[in-house]
């Protein structure tokens, strides 16, 4: 049996009165495992990272646990469990990525790594000194991700990782998500198939705002997933 990490019940998150985005969404994460989320546009999933990011609070909800204890997502001892890179993230944007890799660490409490690897992983090494507001959209994607993968938090959330990377880039990064389980929890969103397909033990797929199906390993094939979102777009 594997030790739940995080479980959400009966969660509703709107942005406003008149547009709810999550109802009654619920689901429990293992320690040690990859889950992607994947639906259409609108089904909810950046709005679900959001909120358990803090970074949306019009949400109410039955439970919201860490090992079985309430939790409170915008307290300090949450928040250093977590990190969230965004499918686009304009914050910090006077700070190179040394700046910036250096800022997280303090402030998560860690000593600082050496990055050498993931740089070149990624490609980055002509990067790492240029304010983050002059990257382009990839590179800036790629310093949070470098960022995200030193880190190494219990629950590392990931909204369309693959969005502006290169194909070496993208390859890296899919060894770096199937991989990520001997650290933590990965949970990741994406509309890209073949990157849920090669790296997840489970996929959610998402509509209206509810887990509508589930594929445990074993039954994750393009093929399937493919139908599912077929389906639900035409219900």
């Amino acid at each position: 049996m594997k030790t739940t990490l995080l479980t959400v019940r009966n969660l509703n998150a709107w942005y406003g009165k008149e547009k709810a985005v999550l109802t009654d969404f619920s689901l429990e994460l293992a320690e040690h495992e990859s889950v992607g989320l994947i639906g259409l546009n609108g089904a909810g999933k950046t709005t679900f990272l959001k909120v358990l990011s803090g970074l949306l609070t019009t949400y109410r909800c039955e439970d919201i646990l860490l090992y079985s204890h309430p939790v409170n997502l915008r307290a300090g001892d949450f928040k250093c469990c977590r990190y969230t890179v965004f499918a686009e993230d304009n914050s910090f944007q006077y700070f190179t990525f040394r700046e910036y890799l250096s800022y997280v660490f303090a402030a998560y409490g860690k000593n600082l790594p050496d990055v050498s690897k993931l740089i070149h992983g990624f490609h980055f090494e002509s990067y790492t000194e240029v304010l983050l507001k002059d990257l382009s959209t990839g590179n800036r994607k790629k310093a949070f991700l470098i960022t995200a993968f030193a880190l190494k938090p219990k629950l590392l959330l990931l909204d369309e990782p693959v969005n502006g990377l290169d194909f070496q880039s993208t390859e890296y990064l899919y060894q770096q998500i199937a991989n990520y389980k001997t650290h933590g929890t990965i949970l990741f969103s994406s509309h890209i198939l073949e990157s849920i397909t090669l790296t997840s033990d489970r996929v959610l797929v998402l509509e209206n705002g509810k887990i509508r199906r589930t594929f445990e390993q074993g039954q994750i094939d393009a093929a399937g997933i493919r139908e599912a979102l077929c389906y639900e777009n035409d219900i």
